[in-house]
């Protein structure tokens, strides 16, 4: 969570962290609290659940709540006062959605309720120096719910991700006033709640005995992290009239273009198969580094002819053919040899001239 954050919290800063129903939001705050209880004062106000819910889940969590005040509130002026009057160093909002001022008549969750109550809570994070932590909901296609301004206001943006059937959960970071954006924390959720993963390069990639046609092992940059992924992709005859471009975790307009690229470039022939891609995990990677992981999975799926065994691959496709270099490509091969990779495919701008030992 720290890594997310740049380093920690900030004094006075605002972080707001949305994501969907039941994914762990308020289980990794209030397991941050009762970490952060005995140093600091903290406030958790629950807007959702009963002051006796919030008891039961840090029992079943097994969370010491010595030093962790709770309060079960929804008025703004209420929860202004009782902030003013304990002066917490941290305070957790859950969630901002619930939360109502007198001052307006529109209903909680409201565009004019959400504006105006962040906009309070926000002043008073920058006068008190208290650090604020905001919980949001999130609208059906995956977006924080309420107004635009409510991204502006803050100081951090997180997004909790995550597929509900899987266990694994990742937190990134999309605006950060005080580090890097793109930072990815990796979560595992058990039954004491989420535990922070040291290798989350392990949950992206499959363990197969034996090589298979159409995987692919891309090193991808997730902020200042490297990560190995997974890209697999399976070529097979189309029955349709339009063949299907199918990509899970990748993007399906830059699945198009490379596909493109092979064609008029490698004379690789794609316009009667279907092709899926999909990225192992469920992690969503969007840098064009991964672009020569994707053609050399199709191609292999394609020829039903495996890649050499712990080969890491990444680098930029261009429109003519070329392969541009990817950023931060010595963090990149280290990262790979740290995990056992002895061969990698990388564009020769980022073919360190000292090489990397073990690869």
């Amino acid at each position: 969570f720290d890594r997310v954050l740049g380093g920690g919290l900030v004094a006075g800063g605002v972080v707001l962290i949305g994501g969907d129903p039941g994914i762990g939001k308020s289980t990794l705050l209030l397991q941050a609290l009762a970490v952060l209880a005995p140093h600091h004062k903290v406030v958790y106000v629950s807007g959702e659940e009963s002051a006796d819910q919030v008891a039961l889940r840090a029992q079943r969590l097994q969370l010491p709540t010595e030093g962790l005040q709770l309060l079960p509130e929804i008025g703004l002026e209420a929860i202004l006062g009782t902030l003013a009057a304990a002066r917490p160093r941290i305070a957790v909002i859950d969630s901002i959605q619930t939360l109502y001022s007198d001052a307006y008549s529109s209903a909680p969750g409201s565009v004019t309720q959400v504006r105006e109550c962040a906009a309070q809570l926000t002043r008073f994070a920058k006068q008190s120096g208290t650090c604020l932590i905001l919980v949001g909901h999130v609208t059906k296609d995956g977006s924080l719910a309420g107004p635009r301004v409510l991204e502006h206001m803050v100081d951090t943006v997180l997004y909790f991700e995550g597929d509900t059937h899987s266990s694994f959960r990742l937190v990134r970071a999309f605006k950060n006033r005080f580090g890097a954006v793109n930072e990815l924390g990796v979560f595992a959720m058990t039954d004491r709640g989420l535990r922070p993963v040291s290798n989350p390069s392990a949950i992206f990639l499959s363990q197969h005995s034996q090589p298979v046609p159409g995987a692919c092992v891309l090193v991808t940059q997730e902020g200042t992290r490297p990560l190995l992924v997974e890209v697999q992709a399976l070529v097979d005859n189309s029955h349709a009239p339009s063949p299907r471009r199918l990509s899970v975790g990748l993007e399906q307009n830059r699945l198009a273009m490379l596909l493109a690229v092979a064609h008029r470039h490698a004379g690789i022939q794609c316009a009667d198969q279907d092709v899926f891609v999909n990225a192992v995990g469920g992690v969503k990677i969007t840098e064009p580094a991964a672009d020569l992981a994707v053609l050399l999975a199709i191609v292999s799926s394609l020829k039903n002819k495996p890649l050499p065994a712990q080969l890491a691959v990444f680098g930029e496709v261009g429109l003519a053919g070329e392969i541009r270099p990817a950023p931060r490509g010595q963090e990149r091969l280290k990262e790979a040899a740290k995990l056992g990779f002895t061969h990698a495919i990388v564009p020769k701008a980022n073919a360190p001239k000292g090489g990397v030992k073990g690869i």
